[in-house]
């Protein structure tokens, strides 16, 4: 990786600095959208005591769940569990501590992260548990409460075209929380599914812009399918 090209040839080296106790943000919606190779390579390192921000941790065999079954994960801030046997196993046991965030509240945490807005107030959660502990406001007859922005160490990232500059683009539902995630990470490391020169992409088709990208990394997916459900021959 040289000057403006940002590529990296290994997963090492995308995830090098990756410390125990550090603040990761991984992109994804289930399994549609995530960085699979860049999450088998924290399994890999054994990287231990994260803090995983996430809209949920996918299935017990694959993506985030694969560091759950490990116990590399202390935290988890996301806004559905409901697919992952050992998520929920880990939470009712109190071996993992769950910050679950309304799914639009964490979208909003996240881009503000990016934006550099330390804080903004919403009305989702009022006078709900999600409540408790956080500063509300009453504006103009109706109530609020401030939700903390949310940044981290490092940011994963799934795309699928990416140019050597860093340039992104997301292929429909796969964008999910890939796009705001890309700006609020201290270091952000993308995983494409194709990779192009400076030039191949049309400006007007960019949907995050290089600045915000640290590494990028040729990948290999597997696709799998979170729920298959088929109808029997007649």
């Amino acid at each position: 990786m040289a000057g403006l090209n940002k590529v990296v040839t290994s997963y090492e080296e995308a995830m090098a600095g990756l410390s125990d106790n550090m603040t990761i943000m991984v992109g994804g919606f289930g399994l549609c959208g995530i960085p699979e190779g860049l999450i088998a390579q924290m399994v890999s390192m054994g990287t231990k005591g994260l803090t995983a921000i996430s809209n949920n941790a996918g299935v017990d065999d694959f993506g985030l769940g694969l560091l759950l079954k490990h116990r590399q994960i202390e935290t988890m801030i996301a806004s559905y569990v409901g697919e992952n046997a050992t998520f929920e196993k880990q939470m009712l046991s109190g071996e993992l501590n769950v910050i679950l965030t309304p799914q639009g509240t964490l979208a909003e945490k996240i881009r503000a992260g990016g934006a550099g807005i330390p804080a903004f107030f919403t009305a989702t959660g009022f006078g709900t548990p999600i409540a408790e502990g956080k500063e509300t406001r009453e504006i103009e007859g109706r109530h609020y409460v401030l939700e903390p922005a949310l940044t981290a160490d490092f940011a994963l990232v799934r795309a699928w075209k990416s140019d050597t500059m860093g340039n992104l683009v997301f292929r429909k539902t796969a964008a999910n929380f890939n796009p705001m995630m890309a700006t609020a990470g201290k270091i952000t490391v993308v995983e494409a599914e194709h990779i192009v020169e400076p030039g191949e992409l049309d400006p007007d088709h960019i949907h995050t812009p290089g600045i915000y990208v640290n590494r990028i990394i040729q990948g290999v997916f597997e696709k799998r399918i979170e729920q298959r459900t088929v109808q029997a021959a007649v």
